[in-house]
């Protein structure tokens, strides 16, 4: 009898890693792009994805959106 365990049923060109990244609105273009690629390596690198496999979202909050303690970052623009 042959048996194939889950993980045998996907190849790496089948993993699809979403990573969501939030943070505060305002960082440039090119900071993401530097972090979106670190995170694509280290997926590579440490979970045997390929890059075409890795997705990278990027989610920017303004500061009226986010509170820390209680508080916001930002007051709501009208």
């Amino acid at each position: 009898m042959n048996q194939t365990s889950p993980r045998d049923t996907h190849s790496k060109e089948t993993q699809m890693p979403v990573i969501k990244v939030e943070l505060s609105a305002g960082r440039a273009q090119e900071q993401k792009q530097k972090v979106a690629d670190d995170i694509t390596r280290s997926m590579v690198d440490h979970c045997g994805c390929t890059p075409e496999s890795v997705h990278v979202v990027f989610v920017d909050v303004k500061p009226s959106d986010w509170a820390v303690a209680g508080k916001f970052l930002g007051q709501p623009t009208a």
